[in-house]
């Protein structure tokens, strides 16, 4: 988990965005696919809303010009 919030915090914003619209089309279609019992891993919608919650929350942190020690 912290390699991945490590490699989130050094993407650009632009790069943030598109992952972010990009994990946001994958959660409609996950929950799709298990409101219709035919996803294979329904796990990965918890997976995809929690990186997404970490990508706004950089994002945010940027917008706001605060910085996060590591």
């Amino acid at each position: 988990m912290a390699k991945t919030k490590v490699k989130l915090r050094e993407l650009s914003n632009d790069e943030l965005t598109h992952r972010g619209r990009d994990l946001t089309e994958e959660v409609f279609n996950l929950r799709f696919q298990v409101s219709m019992a035919m996803a294979k891993n329904p796990a990965r919608i918890r997976q995809c809303r929690r990186e997404l919650a970490r990508i706004q929350t950089i994002l945010r942190e940027r917008e706001l010009g605060l910085s996060r020690g590591q």
